[in-house]
């Protein structure tokens, strides 16, 4: 009996093990694809360009898995090794908290959530099971921990002047890479116009209004009512623009984009998106609508994955910003990879340098090169970011 006894706890140990180590890797391994390619030719005359550049990324979900972001991964597309490789100088890293159980761009519902479930496989604090903002709170901490375990490696952006440092560190050679958190929606405040400020202590820089569900600061451009900014959005808006955090209209219904617009002091940034010139998806704002944030100063994200971009290989990307160039002004054109955000995609951060390739055979000048892979994304949040 005793042997029977140590058997069955074996086993349960086994089981554990696996349930709570193995599975969320093997899960990540299955919706964050990196999908299987020969390796790119790159120009050495590109290498050199690239090496050159400010490389910068609006939107990543990569807090939300369990990988140690310091270590290079076999899964997922970004860690702090693969941003060094793609020469990366500035990642937003941006909270998950909620997604609903059958996630589409057409119409969901905020009455389910998926992330429960792999917040309890990963074994996230007990006090993020059952709170969004626990769960922003923590993923914050994690990134702000991976800073204090190796700040050769990674600065935390909270301030104009730790941007400064990570912009010296690249000129004189240093691989630094700058981190800033972000929300994925508003639905993390639950409610409560204080969380604002909490987030914004812990170190949040930039805030989504939106994920794929109404809340309680209006419509999601995936929801049910397509409604404008509620009160409490139009508070939380001024809030945020109070504390100088960056608001994130990524999901947003157009009608919350209007009233956000109406009210907004600074500019707007869309994170991650495709343009709906070029891919007719339910997950696009319009044209006329990316006009009129561009118009108010606004910075626009274009991704690397299917539902944003339609054709999603590298040169189609390329297509899909030389169209929003030209409907834009280079100035408002930006990358929102949404890597890490449950996306198939075709190249991970350590290879960046396609886009640098493909845009070169575009024919985009050196200046618009240099703009879109990240200067006008430094050039935005040093704007908006406090002085420190």
């Amino acid at each position: 009996m005793k042997r029977i006894l140590i058997g069955f706890g074996v086993l349960a140990l086994v089981a554990f093990g696996l349930l709570y180590f193995v599975v969320p890797g093997v899960f990540e391994s299955t919706i964050n694809v990196v999908e299987d390619h020969d390796a790119y030719e790159i120009s050495d005359e590109t290498k050199a360009l690239h090496e050159q550049l400010i490389v910068a990324d609006l939107h990543s979900d990569t807090l939300l898995w369990g990988r140690d972001p310091l270590a290079r991964g076999t899964t997922g597309h970004v860690d702090i090794p693969r941003l060094q490789e793609g020469n990366v100088t500035l990642q937003v890293f941006s909270a998950v908290t909620k997604a609903p159980a059958g996630q589409n761009y057409d119409s969901n519902t905020g009455d389910s959530d998926q992330i429960t479930l792999l917040v309890q496989l990963q074994l996230w604090p007990l006090r993020t099971w059952d709170s969004l903002y626990e769960r922003a709170h923590y993923q914050g901490e994690r990134l702000l921990a991976a800073e204090q375990n190796d700040p050769d490696a990674l600065r935390v952006i909270k301030t104009q002047a730790d941007l400064d440092t990570v912009l010296t560190t690249h000129e004189s050679g240093g691989n630094l890479v700058g981190g800033l958190l972000a929300t994925e929606g508003s639905h993390a405040l639950e409610g409560d116009l204080a969380n604002i400020k909490a987030l914004h202590t812990l170190g949040y820089r930039m805030m989504g209004l939106h994920h794929f569900f109404d809340n309680k600061l209006g419509g999601s451009l995936h929801g049910i009512s397509q409604a404008g900014l509620t009160d409490f959005g139009k508070d939380a808006v001024r809030e945020m623009e109070r504390l100088e955090i960056i608001v994130d209209v990524a999901h947003s219904s157009p009608a919350v984009v209007r009233d956000t617009l109406a009210i907004a002091t600074r500019p707007l940034v869309v994170s991650h998106t495709g343009i709906q010139g070029t891919c007719d998806s339910p997950r696009n704002l319009d044209d006329d609508l990316m006009r009129n944030i561009a118009a108010k100063g606004g910075l626009i994200g274009i991704g690397y994955w299917e539902g944003a971009v339609c054709d999603h290989t590298p040169a189609s990307i390329v297509k899909t910003l030389r169209y929003a160039i030209d409907l834009l002004g280079v100035d408002h054109v930006a990358l929102g990879s949404d890597y890490d955000g449950s996306t198939s995609v075709r190249f991970d951060t350590s290879e960046l340098a396609v886009l640098t390739e493909e845009m070169r055979r575009a024919n985009f000048t050196n200046e618009e090169i240099g703009k879109v892979m990240g200067a006008n994304i430094v050039r935005f949040i040093r704007n908006l970011l406090p002085q420190g």
